[in-house]
């Protein structure tokens, strides 16, 4: 397996963060920094197909959980706190139910424990109208002007905003059209009960792409789960509030994992 690119900033206890969809491993630069300065090694990966690393085929969760365990492997940290936004909250889901060993904590940000039915008519609808910019000629940074503004709530911070903005727009369209095939056919909702790491869950008030109230009964399904929610917020939590996100973060962090039942 290919090692996928990686940015890495700071020393101690490994925390290696898996972007969504439309973001790479800029989309967690205010994290890197936050976590780097605060005695821990923050580690972003661009997954496969993005920034500077190379595709994989077939573009499958299986092949995603695989690409994200050999950088595991290769970074020797006896284990690592998985932080996963959206699609990356999924590659990290994956990871738990292959390699569940290597994790010692998780947090997820804005994501789901599945996407229903590929077939469904919801779906079809999701993948139509994240693409019909594309099938019209438009640009990733005309899709990202487009799209990125729906996804944040009222109290999104306009330079969290716009970075998102930035990310998406790098991401190759043949790319993002794959993650979006892969996207509609995740589901791991029967393999939540057997998380047994200490898992932070994060929703954003306005996210209507992981509402809240499927978040709130994800978190209920993972025996050490903490479930917060952010007023204001969307989406993108992590870039839209960041001083915010960063100490759930490292709230989370610190505490030793005995109390984290």
């Amino acid at each position: 397996m290919i090692l996928p690119a990686f940015t890495t900033l700071g020393a101690g206890p490994t925390v290696l963060m898996l972007h969504g969809i439309g973001g790479g491993h800029l989309s967690f630069a205010p994290q890197v920094e936050t976590l780097a300065s605060s005695g821990y090694r923050a580690v972003a990966w661009d997954m496969p197909g993005y920034g500077r690393s190379a595709p994989i085929e077939p573009y499958t969760f299986k092949g995603l959980a695989q690409s994200c365990i050999t950088l595991i492997e290769s970074l020797q940290c006896g284990d690592v706190t998985l932080v996963g936004h959206s699609m990356g909250g999924m590659v990290a889901q994956e990871v738990l139910a292959r390699r569940p060993e290597l994790v010692s904590k998780l947090v997820l940000c804005g994501t789901s424990p599945s996407f229903g039915k590929p077939e469904g008519d919801w779906q079809r609808e999701f993948i139509a109208q994240r693409t019909a910019p594309l099938d019209a000629g438009k640009s990733m940074a005309e899709l990202a002007e487009i799209l990125v503004p729906q996804m944040v709530g009222p109290a999104a911070l306009p330079e969290g905003v716009q970075l998102a903005t930035h990310c998406m727009s790098q991401v190759p369209a043949s790319t993002y059209r794959r993650a979006l095939e892969a996207l509609v056919t995740f589901d791991r909702r029967a393999n939540l009960p057997n998380i047994q790491v200490p898992a932070l869950l994060v929703s954003g008030e306005h996210d209507r792409n992981a509402p809240p109230a499927v978040m709130k009964k994800m978190a209920g399904a993972i025996p050490r789960s903490t479930y917060l929610e952010m007023p204001g917020i969307g989406h993108l939590q992590n870039l839209e509030a960041p001083e915010e996100f960063d100490g759930l973060l490292l709230n989370f962090l610190v505490l030793p994992r005995e109390l984290l039942h």
